[in-house]
This record gives C-alpha cells, sequence and structure tokens, in this order.
C-alpha cells in the first residue's frame, strides 16, 4: 500500500499538534504548487519557458521565466487557502499579506519558488524551499513580528528538488520524510520515513573558487578534509544549486558549506527561506547547521531578505569545524 503526503500527515495527528485538516489543506497548496512547477520545468525547452524574464528580482537577481512562473504559481494555490496570513517571497520586496483575523488566518509562508534557477537553461537540478510559522496571538505582536520569528519557531519545512525524479522532503518537528512523485497517480509517495543523516560522509560541498577570500578558519578547514585528518579522504562535489547540494548531503552525508567572503562578509544566502528550512530538516535528521558563529535555527531576523553564512550536514564535519574536533 501507498502512502501519500496527505496521509502522512493525517496519519501522524495524535503526535503532531499543527496537523488538523487546516494544516494538511495548507500543506496541498504546496504540493500543487510544486506539482505546477515540475510540469513546466518538464517543458521548458519545448515552450519558451526557458531564459530569462527581463528584469531583476530585490536581491538584484536576474529574473528567468521559471523563477516568475514557480512565484505566481504559490502565491495563487497559497493565498487562496484561508488560513493563511502573509506569504514571503524571495522574488518579492514585500510579503503579501492577507486581511484575515488571528483565528483564521494562522500561518505564515516563507519561500524561496525556483531556488538554482541560473542553472535551469542546462538542465541541472533545480528546487522549491519553504518554511511555515504560526502567527502569534495578537498580545505577542503584529504580522510583522510574527513574520520575523527566529527559525526555531517554524512548525514546518521542506523542500522539492527537481530532478529524474521529483522528491519532496519535509519535517512538522517529528522527523524528516521523503516523498517521491508518482506521476502515473499525480501524488507524492512516501519513500523515505525518518530520514537519518549519516554521523560522517566522504563528500564536501562548496564553491572553491571563493577560497581566497573566507577567513582562514574555513580554508584551514578544507585542508583538513583533504588531509585525511577526519580518518578518511574527502572529495568535493558541488553543483551550485542549493537544494541539489543540501539533498545529496542528507542523503550520502558530508558537509555544505557558503562561508563569508570579502565582498558578503554577511554571507549570502537567505536566512528566512533557504538556511532556515534547511537547518531544520538536517537537525530532524541528526545533523547540525550553524552560522559560524551559532546554531542557524537561534538567529533572530532582522528583515525578510537577510543574508547568512550557512554549514550544514553530518555531525562529525560540524563538530570538527565548529570545535576543532579530529582523530
Amino acid at each position: 500500500m501507498i502512502t501519500t503526503v496527505q496521509q502522512h500527515i493525517l496519519q501522524q495527528q495524535q503526535e503532531i499538534s499543527e496537523a488538523s485538516g487546516r494544516f494538511s489543506w495548507l500543506l496541498s497548496g504546496i504540493t500543487l504548487a510544486t506539482k505546477m512547477v515540475e510540469a513546466k520545468i518538464r517543458t521548458a525547452g519545448l515552450n519558451d519557458a526557458l531564459g530569462a524574464f527581463g528584469q531583476t528580482n530585490v536581491q538584484g537577481e536576474q529574473q528567468q521565466k521559471l523563477d516568475v512562473y514557480a512565484n505566481l504559481a504559490l502565491l495563487h494555490c497559497l493565498g487562496l487557502r484561508d488560513s493563511v496570513a502573509a506569504l514571503v517571497s524571495e522574488e518579492d520586496e514585500e510579503p503579501v499579506t492577507f486581511d484575515r483575523s488571528v483565528e483564521t488566518g494562522k500561518y505564515i509562508i516563507v519561500f524561496d519558488p525556483l531556488d538554482g534557477s541560473s542553472n535551469i537553461d542546462v538542465n541541472v537540478n533545480v528546487g522549491t524551499i519553504f518554511s511555515v510559522l504560526r502567527r502569534l496571538p495578537a498580545s505577542e505582536g503584529d504580522l510583522q513580528a510574527s513574520i520575523l520569528q527566529p527559525g526555531h519557531a517554524q512548525v514546518a519545512a521542506g523542500y522539492v528538488v527537481y530532478g529524474p525524479s521529483t522528491v519532496l522532503v519535509y519535517t512538522t518537528g517529528h522527523g524528516a520524510h521523503a516523498f517521491t512523485l508518482d506521476p502515473t497517480i499525480g501524488a507524492y509517495v512516501l519513500t523515505n520515513e525518518n530520514m537519518r543523516m549519516p554521523e560522517q560522509g566522504s563528500y564536501y560541498s562548496v564553491n572553491e573558487s571563493n577560497a581566497a577570500t573566507w577567513p582562514k578558519e574555513y580554508r584551514e578547514y578544507i585542508d583538513q578534509l583533504r588531509s585525511g585528518a577526519l580518518g578518511r579522504q574527502y572529495s568535493s562535489r558541488y553543483i551550485g544549486s542549493l537544494v541539489a547540494d543540501f539533498h545529496r548531503t542528507l542523503l550520502k552525508g558530508g558537509v555544505f558549506l557558503y562561508p563569508p567572503t570579502l565582498e558578503q562578509p554577511a554571507g549570502k544566502l537567505r536566512l528566512m527561506y533557504e538556511a532556515n528550512p534547511l537547518a531544520f530538516i538536517a537537525e530532524q535528521a541528526g545533523g547540525m547547521a550553524s552560522s559560524g558563529k551559532g546554531r542557524i535555527l537561534d538567529i533572530k531576523p532582522e528583515g525578510i531578505h537577510q543574508r547568512t553564512p550557512l554549514i550544514v550536514g553530518s555531525k562529525r564535519e560540524m563538530e570538527a569545524l565548529l570545535h576543532g574536533g579530529s582523530q
């Protein structure tokens, strides 16, 4: 018997206080949007969906046609859910808010609609990343305060990687679970329950072209991995799509790094819709995630597009970097 992602949420209702019918309906908006994006990507070369859109987004990055499509799909599918109070996208300067009461509009969805889209023209894996926050009671702050919560306040997070198969990984704080899209029935089907990241891997993933501008400790750390100081020889694997690099790290272990550089001392990756959801998943799978100065999930955001360094991976590799542990 198969188990779909919606069925999985319903089965966990005894453990997950968030898994009400309303919450399941909310997640179905995410899965619907990602199936729309997956279908568009599959035929992108046939329907003029590849290439630049002709505008830059709030990040100063060239928008791709599929960036725009993915963003609109998520805004549409989630905006129709009456439990949504606000939608925060990488592509939009300000949150999209809805005039819904605290009792009705209980959730804020933060998302990167199409991570790695600069790779889409060369048929490299891309993905969607999302994070779900619960709206604070009126007595604890306004909608802006609800949006700018630290990562440990997430009630759910996940990503979809569009590759040879389309895979959804999500957590509600009760383990990390993977579902593969079965195109014959149009549903995400459970393929890996309670995923565990290996305690030590054999790969490191980083853009080494930036190495000359990293802080010294990161250069020394990569040298340590190469030298076998952690008891094994590491190989370099770097795709350049965050979701794809993280997905490999989750399955195979090792470490993914995007350190600060001279040009971007505060880091490049976005805290709220890239680092936080992936850190939540990593911790649920037994891994760790840090900014290099502390736990990613403890950072209090100051803005929706705040950037951060990100180091995420297996315990052995993470402890070697953060605490200088070696064999």
